[in-house]
């Protein structure tokens, strides 16, 4: 029996799942209660609405919300929580909403729009929040009036900085990409003044969008400061696009980490997740299918996501995704997409004290990214053939690759962007940091870096990490961590797509990727040669350790689609964090990933099985621990071996026996 709907709301813990509805003119009161019904009916208590200024207000400049009146008292009526998405005035092809206003008088009149549509709407008790623009993040400053002077004014701030002085050689400003990040912060800033103006306690959600491209262009940590909770939109067919359909649950996995990570203290949750087929938008068509969706959806629960919203509950009637990614059909039927979304929405909703509590179980394994990485790669590029090393993605591509690897090894593992780390802790004994083909490392991170493995981390370094400092300056002539890696790079030769890499001890090979480092190795000791050449060496710095291999082995793991070297390398480099971790796989599984979480006095473990094949899997659990499929369907677990069908996803219940 589902529990009272105020219960469910009551607590800003507990989880919401939802979907987004669509409302435009055309559509009856009948029509949107109906769609309201329906997510009363499935469990699903929150939505989003975009606030369409185009359809409140008409040309002569009168407002009438009626339309949006109706879906409001819907959410009283069915006990519905509502984000207004705001949605000044944008042309009728619009698909996202602009980014940034155009002149000074553009903004005025956004100004405008808040102050009426904040005032009118806020009256309603199915108000939850607002998000004050949709998908942040545009990948250029965008050529009009206002932020071209918006840039000049920041340009002239920042060369008068005395952080930014500089003696020694010319070298890139990335003013542009610094600019972009200043005046994301900006506008969302200023955009939740003009909201709590007039709404002064509101609860304030914002979703960034195309993450794995974007990054760089998001300083999460500078949001939290200004909003109540961190979101993300995760549509398979725009953001996934360095992923194959069969990595799409991973995608989603490395997607909800780095939401947990810049979300920091306060909540997350997933605002978009693809509900339905995309017709002629989106990079990728597909439908999802149901067991896609239910994937993405215990993954973002997983991850600690406070709910997800799909986009969306009904497809629009008009525009440029007219018809598309909606969870009912044409005669608002349920699909089997939706009744899937319901069952999962029902059951938490009856487990909230399990879930609400439920806290990801720390593996102590951070794989790290640097955003002036992504600005060097984005700008050093020529053209030519094409390899995945050296165009836009590599870097991401690296980190992703580590990130696939111990997932299979069933670990939960940290993604985040350098400055999201925590190096002011006392000890990290235990704790382990992967830079994978990270080309940039600003100096300001020197110090930290040091520190993490003087106080006894594990730092496991590959590819062309370093080669740059934040200026795009090659640091190999005096290189500034020759002490804590052990030694400095002789050069970079070019070599294939996919070669062998060779270690000394253990004696294997594991495939890397275009180009070979060779070391000059000082204090480090040599693991991996080529011709007479050191290509890896260990080096102990203070209670720590770091493993450097100057090529590409994470990648090269990657495009030749098989882990199985690079498993053998993790356990043995990362064997300290691994063997504290309470769950984890006996073996790798190609295909499989498990994330656990910790609620109180038990445990859950969400295993969900890509390969293709049904699986027997084994488990290292702790000892006297009884078990319980609690997900798809309750029933006993007798061993720690369990059998999983291909794209099943399975959610067991651990719980310590007491003598």
């Amino acid at each position: 029996m589902l529990l009272d709907t105020k219960m469910i709301n009551k607590s800003a813990n507990n989880i919401l799942i939802g979907a987004e509805i669509f409302i435009e003119p055309g559509q009856t009161p009948a029509e949107i209660d109906n769609w309201f019904r329906i997510l009363k009916e499935q469990g699903m208590y929150l939505t989003r609405i975009r606030m369409f200024e185009n359809y409140m207000r008409n040309e002569e400049g009168e407002w009438d919300f009626t339309l949006f009146d109706y879906a409001f008292k819907a959410g009283e009526k069915y006990g519905i929580n509502i984000y207004g998405n705001l949605f000044p005035s944008t042309s009728f092809d619009d698909v996202g909403g602009f980014k940034f206003p155009r002149n000074n008088k553009h903004l005025e009149l956004i100004a405008e729009y808040i102050e009426k549509t904040v005032t009118h709407f806020k009256q309603y008790s199915s108000l939850y929040g607002w998000v004050p623009i949709n998908e942040p993040g545009s990948g250029e400053i965008p050529i009009d009036e206002f932020s071209i002077k918006k840039f000049e004014e920041w340009k002239i701030e920042y060369n008068l900085s005395e952080e930014q002085k500089f003696e020694g050689f010319n070298h890139f400003k990335f003013e542009e990409e610094r600019f972009l990040v200043s005046y994301n912060i900006w506008f969302l800033n200023w955009l939740v003044e003009q909201i709590h103006v007039w709404d002064p306690d509101s609860n304030i959600h914002v979703n960034n969008h195309q993450l794995f491209l974007l990054a760089a262009e998001y300083d999460f940590k500078a949001w939290r400061s200004f909003l109540t909770s961190l979101g993300g939109s995760a549509h398979a067919s725009w953001h996934f696009g360095y992923f194959e359909r069969n990595k799409y649950a991973l995608a989603m996995s490395a997607n909800s980490e780095m939401l947990r990570s810049g979300a920091g203290e306060i909540p997350w949750l997933m605002t978009e997740l693809q509900g339905g087929n995309n017709t002629y938008s989106g990079f990728n068509a597909m439908c999802p299918t149901n067991k896609e969706i239910v994937q993405w959806l215990w993954i973002t629960i997983a991850t600690e996501s406070k709910g997800s919203v799909f986009w969306c509950l009904n497809p629009r009637n008009s525009g440029l995704e007219a018809g598309e990614w909606g969870l009912v059909d044409y005669q608002d039927n349920a699909s089997d997409r939706l009744t899937e979304v319901g069952n999962i929405a029902k059951f938490v909703n009856e487990n909230q004290e399990l879930f609400a509590e439920a806290k990801v179980l720390e593996s102590g394994i951070s794989i790290l990214y640097t955003r002036e990485s992504l600005w060097i790669e984005k700008k050093q590029q020529t053209g030519g053939k094409f390899y995945e090393g050296r165009n836009i993605g590599g870097v991401m591509k690296s980190a992703i690759a580590y990130f696939e690897a111990f997932s299979e090894m069933g670990l939960q593992i940290n993604f985040k962007e350098l400055s999201e780390f925590n190096f002011e802790q006392e000890d990290f004994k235990g704790k382990t940091i992967v830079l994978a083909h990270q080309i940039s490392i600003p100096s300001t991170y020197y110090f930290g870096l040091e520190s993490f493995v003087r106080k006894g981390g594990k730092l496991i370094v590959d590819g062309l990490t370093a080669y740059y400092d934040e200026n795009a300056i090659c640091t190999f002539r005096n290189f500034p961590l020759k002490n804590l890696f052990g030694g400095s790079v002789k050069e970079f030769k070019v070599i294939d797509d996919l070669f062998d890499f060779d270690f000394i001890e253990p004696n294997f090979k594991v495939p890397a990727h275009l180009w070979r480092g060779s070391i000059s190795a000082e204090t480090g000791q040599p693991i991996a040669s080529h011709s007479n050449e050191i290509t890896a060496i260990k080096n102990v710095y203070g209670a720590g350790e770091v493993f450097w291999a100057p090529s590409l082995i994470g990648l090269g793991s990657r495009i030749k689609g098989n882990y199985h070297k690079l498993y053998k390398l993790l356990y043995q480099e990362a064997a300290e964090s691994i063997n504290s971790l309470l769950f984890r796989f006996a073996e790798p599984y190609e295909g499989l990933l498990m994330k656990t979480m910790k609620s109180k006095y038990s445990y859950l473990t969400i295993i969900i099985n890509k390969s293709q094949n049904q699986k027997y899997i084994e488990l290292l659990i702790p000892e006297n621990m009884s078990s319980q499929i609690i997900y798809p369907e309750a029933r006993e677990l007798s061993s720690n071996t369990i059998l999983i069908d291909d794209e099943e996803t399975l959610v067991i219940l651990w719980q310590l026996n007491v003598a």
